[in-house]
């Protein structure tokens, strides 16, 4: 019993008749005549983030997560509503202000608005996060990908996996720790290629539970299989080494983590049209594959050839 099992089993039937919810196959809900995106996402202490102590340590990840919802669906978030569900840790000037602070910066520079929420009492911290983006266009769903496309991914990956490694304390990189425990807490999104995504992507998802198992849900949704270069995937310098010096393994680098970059597949068409844009924008694009016949996901390197077991795709939520 894991999400996917509960939204097939017991909800798809509930979203029959609404064409914005697209059967509860993407993540979000989309009025095509009003032009309306929304996405929702709730985040509970101990589970998406270690602890609610400092707001620091969670209240960036969190609400970057939620915009990136609309982002790789190449629609601009505008406005939020947030739900709070608040312990006696919590609720104190010092922590709420700090709160306040970090979300007027963060709407600063994502240039959004509070529209309004709730707040509740729990013995357990809670966040809910509802994003609002308006577009003329209709979103790029994870469902719309054709055999013999490019696969594309922005920015890196990996380096938030790590940084939540050194934060339990499971790891230690010396010098690189503040790199990657930055890239845990403030997560980079591609927002200057979001608005040119319609031009080119057939398919898209952003990379919240690993890039094996988000490159798996298109795959899924878009009845098709894939083939990734491990060559071609795209990480820091600081990974890149410790790939180079075997202090990490590869698999985890491209199977776990949440870097919120956006992972889309194009027509081979559009190739020269995409390298011109990264250059344009000063934006990482890297093209690590293809998508092919059947429902595998093969990976090759210079030397090997495999196919990854679902155990190893990546996070799932699972109840049983």
């Amino acid at each position: 019993m894991n999400e996917f099992n509960i939204i097939n089993n017991y909800l798809k039937d509930l979203s029959i008749g609404n064409k914005g919810s697209f059967n509860l196959t993407d993540d979000i809900f989309f009025d095509a005549k009003k032009g309306t995106a929304i996405s929702l996402d709730t985040y509970v202490e101990g589970i998406h983030f270690l602890d609610s102590k400092n707001p620091h340590n969670f209240l960036k990840k969190v609400l970057r997560a939620s915009l990136s919802d609309l982002y790789c669906k190449g629609i601009t978030p505008k406005s939020y509503f947030m739900s709070l569900a608040l312990s006696k840790n919590n609720a104190n000037k010092k922590w709420l202000n700090t709160l306040k602070n970090i979300l007027k910066k963060e709407q600063k520079k994502f240039n959004i608005t509070l529209c309004g929420g709730d707040i509740a009492y729990s013995s357990k911290f809670i966040i809910t996060i509802v994003v609002l983006g308006y577009s003329n266009y209709k979103p790029i769903l994870r469902s719309t990908s054709q055999i013999n496309e490019d696969i594309y991914v922005t920015g890196n990956i990996g380096d938030s996996y790590l940084g939540l490694k050194i934060i339990k304390k499971k790891k230690n990189f010396g010098k690189y720790n503040d790199f990657f425990i930055k890239k845990y807490y403030e997560p980079d999104l591609a927002v200057k290629i979001s608005k040119f995504l319609r031009l080119f992507a057939s398919s898209s998802i952003d990379i919240s539970d690993g890039l094996l198992q988000d490159l798996n849900n298109i795959c899924i949704q878009s009845k098709c299989g894939a083939k990734i270069n491990l060559d071609l995937l795209p990480f820091s310098s600081q990974v890149k080494y410790l790939l180079k010096k075997k202090k990490i393994s590869m698999l985890n680098m491209f199977s776990k983590g949440d870097d919120y970059q956006i992972l889309f597949t194009s027509k081979i068409k559009n190739r020269r049209k995409l390298e011109s844009l990264s250059k344009r924008l000063g934006v990482k694009l890297s093209r690590i594959g293809i998508t092919i016949k059947g429902k595998s996901i093969v990976f090759n390197d210079k030397v090997h050839k495999f196919k990854i077991k679902d155990k190893n795709m990546g996070y799932i939520h699972k109840f049983s």
